[in-house]
């Protein structure tokens, strides 16, 4: 004989492993930490300052003068 399965906790079961796997598949997809984040920010500033300094201005044409 077969075991006696109530489908009520059954079914809340199947449930919430489906919400456990989503809520996974949405931190892998969307999570990073605050600080993650910031570390990027400061990153990207770093990277856009040492840019700006090797900028070069265009010089004034010679033939103007």
């Amino acid at each position: 004989m077969g075991e006696i399965v109530n489908l009520k906790q059954a079914k809340k079961r199947q449930a919430r492993a489906q919400a456990t796997a989503e809520a996974a598949a949405n931190r892998v997809k969307h999570g990073r930490t605050a600080a993650e984040k910031a570390n990027d920010r400061r990153a990207e500033a770093r990277r856009q300052a040492l840019l700006d300094g090797a900028r070069q201005e265009p010089e004034a044409c010679a033939e103007d003068g």
